[in-house]
């Protein structure tokens, strides 16, 4: 029997809505403070996926953003030849308020061109837009109450018409759907199967208590009952699951009549540590005699292996990710992500100095507003990593280098910087839950040579290697790093290169002759 194999999407690519468009299938999933945002994959077969596009660029400005906002659950739907994004914009989540802006923007291909984004409402978050028969569509979102007390704000789910010519929502919002004993209701999808209308929703938080809740109802505006076996999926009673935090789904149907649901899920390091940050996965799934959503498998938790739809015929197979950009082409390659800023002429040129990257040094690695970083997503619980570069710094405070990087509070910096007395130095900095450190030692570098730097990851442990140019082989740079700390929040890890400059007044720039990451995964 063929397989699919779980995850589908590995490392940081949460909240994922799946939609088949004639023979081709489609995921999107949460980008928050990384440019371009909403990453699109698209398949043949449900079991192997490749990055197509990304959708968001210039349409909106994230500057400023604090960690773990931004681009929030984008959902992708297609009716009358028109692709419809939805996704929400998120400019503050410090309590007891929410500041999530919802839009919509449309195509009439995956790959574009987009519309202007059309502003929706700003009550919640995770929009969601239901195309019902009779050609009115409905946009549903989690509802945010500031006015509960204690615990998740969400509330509910509410739904409201949107007016596609007037391009605004009419009418007042309903509430559709209170919470169940799970609470934190949110990322509502609606399906009509079988003469009902069924709310898919996320419920328990997006932590271990993540589940998939179902309910039903003749009407589109309710009532809704719920699931009597409620949760559909989750892993939450099931710590030893290979496959941990299971919730955030949506349903796709095949050709021939077989369904699956697309969720995120996480894979714990050492039970514990979820570096990779939210992944992707899917389940097959089927309505049984009483009208209800279940898993093929039986039970509700998330499988490593699920059947592949009938006809297929894939082998059982692993393959490392591998990554390389040599900076010889006219652009970037597109699996490059940057914070909160598109990348342009203006700091990262590939024509400056022809088969190198530039990057011109920005604010400083905490910067929310200019931090000029390139990376890419932590795919292998064991990679190496390998760029080189040219630099020249005059001051302490300029410096460029490989890193690793969760967010401003949490990162591991192998640097090329200046030092007083010493002259051009490699050495690492550090940022554990917002506290910061130096490490006191320094390697004392030739001023004229290329630094070639390293990374080396197996699970919770990472060690840098340098060596300049032409002289003897990779050596460690200082110790072996814990990286526990690179773990948790909304996204996952990144490995990338950088360039900082907190001086400005004259800039400074590094230039890069290669990035290479290959995952180790067996």
């Amino acid at each position: 029997m063929s397989v699919i194999q779980n995850p589908i999407l590995k490392g940081f690519n949460p909240d994922p809505c799946i939609l088949r468009v004639e023979d081709t299938y489609y995921i999107v999933v949460s980008s928050f403070e990384w440019l371009p945002g909403v990453r699109v994959y698209q398949s043949k077969d449900l079991a192997h996926w490749e990055h197509c596009t990304d959708i968001l660029t210039n349409q909106v400005d994230l500057r400023g953003n604090p960690k773990n906002c931004s681009i929030w659950a984008p959902q992708l739907s297609y009716h009358d030849n028109l692709f419809y994004l939805l996704y929400t914009d998120v400019k503050s989540t410090k309590r007891p308020f929410k500041d999530a802006h919802n839009f919509l923007i449309t195509a009439p291909s995956i790959e574009g061109p987009w519309s202007e984004p059309v502003y929706l409402n700003s009550s919640g978050f995770d929009p969601s837009l239901f195309h019902d028969d009779d050609g009115r569509k409905w946009l549903l979102n989690a509802l945010w109450d500031y006015r509960i007390v204690e615990g998740n704000k969400s509330s509910g789910i509410v739904i409201q018409e949107y007016d596609s010519k007037q391009q605004r929502l009419v009418g007042q919002p309903i509430k559709l759907f209170d919470c169940t004993p799970l609470k934190k209701t949110e990322a509502p999808h609606i399906y009509k199967q079988n003469g009902y209308y069924y709310l898919i929703t996320a419920e328990g938080g997006t932590g271990s208590g993540h589940a998939v809740t179902v309910a039903r109802s003749e009407q589109l505006l309710g009532p809704y009952e719920v699931d009597p076996q409620n949760p559909m999926l989750t892993s939450r009673d099931n710590p030893e699951l290979p496959l941990q935090c299971a919730g955030h789904g949506s349903l796709v149907v095949t050709p021939n009549g077989e369904w699956y649901m697309a969720h995120l899920c996480t894979r714990p390091i050492n039970g514990k540590y979820e570096i990779l940050g939210r992944e992707t996965a899917l389940q097959q799934v089927y309505w049984n005699e009483e009208g209800w959503l279940r898993l093929t498998a039986g039970g509700n938790t998330p499988q490593l292996e699920v059947p592949a739809p009938k006809g297929s015929s894939l082998e059982i197979w692993k393959q490392n990710a591998i990554f390389e950009d040599t900076f010889d082409g006219r652009r970037i390659e597109k699996t490059w992500n940057s914070l909160r800023i598109m990348v342009d002429e203006s700091w990262c040129s590939l024509t400056e100095r022809p088969g190198y990257l530039r990057l011109m040094a920005g604010e400083s690695i905490q910067s929310l507003f200019q931090h000029h970083i390139l990376a890419i997503r932590q795919s292998d619980m064991q990679f190496r990593a390998e760029t080189a570069l040219e630099y020249y710094p005059n001051s302490y405070l300029q410096m460029a280098g490989l890193l690793l990087y969760l967010n401003d509070e949490n990162y591991l910096y192998a640097y090329v910087s200046l030092e007083e007395g010493q002259g051009k130095v490699l050495r690492i900095m550090r940022c554990v839950a917002d506290t910061f450190t130096v490490v006191p030692e320094t390697i004392a570098l030739h001023e004229a040579c290329s630094i070639h730097l390293a990374v080396e990851v197996e699970n919770t442990k990472a060690q840098f290697y340098y060596h300049m140019g032409n002289e003897s082989g990779w050596e460690s740079l200082f110790d072996v790093e814990d990286i526990s700390f690179l773990s948790g929040g909304f996204t996952g890890n990144f490995v990338g290169i950088a360039a900082h400059d907190m001086q400005r007044y004259q800039g400074s720039y590094a230039d890069f002759t290669h990035f290479r990451y290959h995952g180790k995964d067996v």
